[in-house]
């Protein structure tokens, strides 16, 4: 087992060994991104116990890992506000954490900081790298290259805490066990099982719905393949029921399974075609291969799905539109680049997926 540094010596004599707690709030494709992380640092240290400090809804993502539990962050309940997270530092401090890894650091974390340090646990926060990202992603002197991604920056905090790992020894869990539900959904066939969202938080990293029609028409003609839709929200369902209304090899998942029924199935695709958003992620936990397409952001930000391949990133065209990556998560559209994904012709998708498979 690898030996940990000043923090790990102080608390390793506990019977239960010593207890992380993991703060990694916000969206899906974040939380998503530790879960790799996570397994490697708990098959390094299997004498560690791990709370993790999230949304309950992601409670699934962590259930195949060892000594790892969720804690539920009810921040618009009783967790809400300055008291209500003094009210969450003493419930953690009852937990017996001995240190705090912060993959998060934004105010609700700071806040916690703070009281963690009145209670004297150490507590260590992710670098995000801010002044490289803003060198990378500004109009002018841009610095175009390759930045750390988030998995290197999660596992420093942990290094910083004493605990070094090494990411080239993830190993993805089995696939799961396909659960009644969607068994009665998806069915049983032959066909390489292709999953699709073609959805993003930000217009500025969503392929546009009349290219992506094209992709899901040509995919269904193949009959080789069955399409599985995945989104969320009342116009994505909207929008998927009419493409699987309409294409004989396509099936809309939206609203008919939990998250951990999707995750079950997004364990068993034979790949997934995503936006850079969450589903890229969940698939990559799995090792799923994934085919990203990339508006105004780039994999330079670091936020390519885990151990997923340079060449199965399709990209906007940088020749015609220098100023990519123009953000972080997509949200600056600078004038005349509205249309900037329309630079990615179907035809390269379809091939690239044809070619996953």
């Amino acid at each position: 087992m690898a030996t940990g540094g000043s923090i790990y010596s102080q608390v390793q004599h506990k019977d239960k060994g010593p207890h992380i707690l993991v703060i990694r709030l916000s969206a899906m494709g974040d939380v998503a991104m530790v879960v790799p992380v996570l397994s490697v640092l708990v098959h390094t240290y299997p004498n560690l116990q791990v709370t993790v400090l999230t949304k309950a809804f992601f409670r699934p993502l962590f259930s195949f890992l060892p000594n790892v539990v969720v804690y539920e962050a009810d921040v618009k309940g009783v967790h809400s506000g300055v008291l209500g997270l003094g009210t969450l530092a003493r419930e953690l401090r009852d937990e017996e954490v001995d240190v705090v890894a912060d993959l998060h650091d934004v105010l609700r974390s700071n806040v916690l900081k703070s009281i963690f340090y009145f209670y004297g646990i150490p507590f260590k926060q992710i670098n995000k790298g801010r002044a490289e990202k803003k060198a990378l992603t500004r109009e002018n002197n841009k610095e175009f290259r390759q930045l750390k991604s988030t998995h290197e920056r999660y596992a420093e905090v942990f290094k910083e805490l004493g605990f070094p790992i090494d990411l080239a020894e993830y190993q993805p869990p089995i696939k799961r066990k396909l659960l009644p539900r969607v068994h009665d959904i998806v069915g049983k066939n032959s066909r390489k099982w292709l999953g699709i969202a073609p959805f993003a938080q930000h217009k500025g990293k969503t392929y546009p719905k009349d290219l992506m029609e094209k992709v899901v028409e040509a995919l269904s003609e193949n009959g080789k393949i069955k399409i599985i839709l995945f989104g969320g929200g009342k116009s994505e369902k909207k929008q998927l029921k009419k493409w699987e209304d309409k294409y004989e090899n396509c099936l809309s998942v939206v609203g008919k399974l939990s998250f951990a029924e999707e995750l079950s199935l997004i364990s068993n695709l034979d790949a997934m075609l995503s936006m850079d958003s969450g589903n890229a992620h969940l698939a990559a936990i799995y090792g799923i291969p994934v085919i990203s397409l990339w508006g105004l952001t780039h994999p330079y930000t670091g936020f390519k799905a885990f151990n997923q391949p340079m060449e199965n990133c399709i990209l906007s065209d940088i020749d015609r539109y220098p100023m990519i990556p123009t953000s972080v998560y997509g949200k600056k559209i600078p004038e005349g680049y509205e249309d900037v994904m329309r630079s990615i012709p179907p035809d390269t998708v379809i091939k690239k997926i044809l070619e996953v498979l």
